[in-house]
């Protein structure tokens, strides 16, 4: 008798029910918010959202209901991610991850590098030293998560530096896709604020990148995004190597839908809300790094006791 490997011919552990659970829950909270801001959170707001009682209960909602979203996503992530490759290995991710995403964007609160001039609102609930809101760093965790998933399908499983620098440069830039539509949508929605000061006396260069030119984001913001994101997947890779993430994390599909459910939301709001090149483009730039991981049969699971092999004609190399 074979011994087969594909996903479904073996048990979920608790770890995996758990993160099925949380995304479940993740995918429903940002579907009831895209379905929000759709509709009654459109303004003008209806009358029945003006009573004093509604108008508690949608502050509540700002407070803790992306709290709870961006909570279940990382509940998702990091239980996956300690089903896929041991709690050991796993932990260690999320803490640096969150560590190092939070670093820069304190600097970017405080410095305005790498990001550009902005500030957060009150309506992503607590934040960190009272600059960061809790769900930012969260979200880049279980997001680079998604998306060193999505590069396993189509980059190849090598472990020597060069290769996990392309890794990293490509996770980093699966994660700014998801920015094209969000950042346009969150400024609408007042979840944050671009505050671009005089920048006539900086050279042309500085002025071009340094404008709010995309529905009033600069370009300086994706730079940051694609800086941050290409360091922080890099140290993730120190910890887990290519060869790793492309035989144990990207054959699962859950990563995948956490990345498309993160679309959801700030999608929704770019083309409900007068800003329908933001989410056409935004539909476009998440939806060409999906395409190519669907369209890539993952690397097969390896079997109990075996080590993770690289794809045919692909040698593993090791390497910090």
């Amino acid at each position: 008798m074979t011994h087969s490997t594909d996903l479904r011919d073996t048990a979920p552990s608790t770890l995996f029910r758990i993160a099925a659970a949380a995304l479940l829950g993740h995918a429903f909270f940002s579907a009831f918010s895209a379905f929000a801001f759709a509709t009654f959170l459109v303004p003008p707001y209806p009358e029945w959202l003006q009573t004093p009682q509604n108008q508690k209960v949608m502050a509540m909602g700002f407070t803790y209901g992306g709290a709870t979203t961006v909570t279940l996503g990382a509940i998702a992530g990091l239980a996956f991610l300690a089903h896929t490759i041991g709690v050991a290995r796993a932990l260690p991710v999320f803490l640096v991850s969150f560590a190092l995403a939070f670093l820069s964007e304190y600097a970017g609160t405080v410095t305005d590098y790498p990001f550009g001039a902005y500030e957060y609102s009150s309506q992503l609930g607590y934040k960190i030293l009272d600059r960061v809101p809790f769900n930012i760093p969260t979200s880049w965790f279980y997001m680079l998560v998604a998306s060193l998933a999505i590069c396993g399908r189509f980059l190849p499983a090598k472990d020597d530096r060069t290769s996990k620098w392309w890794w990293a440069f490509m996770g980093g830039l699966v994660l700014t896709l998801w920015d094209v539509s969000m950042d346009p949508a969150m400024v609408k929605t007042n979840h944050w604020f671009w505050q671009i000061g005089d920048l006539s006396d900086r050279s042309a260069f500085e002025q071009f990148i340094g404008k709010p030119i995309f529905f009033g984001m600069p370009i300086t913001n994706w730079l940051g995004w694609l800086l941050t994101g290409i360091l922080v997947a890099r140290v993730m890779l120190a910890l887990v190597p290519p060869s790793m993430w492309a035989t144990k994390v990207s054959p699962h599909r859950l990563p995948i839908t956490l990345y498309a459910v993160n679309g959801l939301l700030p999608i929704v709001i770019c083309l409900r809300q007068d800003m329908v090149l933001a989410g056409v483009l935004g539909t476009i730039a998440m939806g060409l790094p999906l395409w190519a991981a669907l369209r890539n049969a993952p690397m097969p699971l390896p079997s109990p006791g075996t080590a993770p092999s690289a794809p045919l004609g692909q040698v593993a190399v090791s390497g910090n």
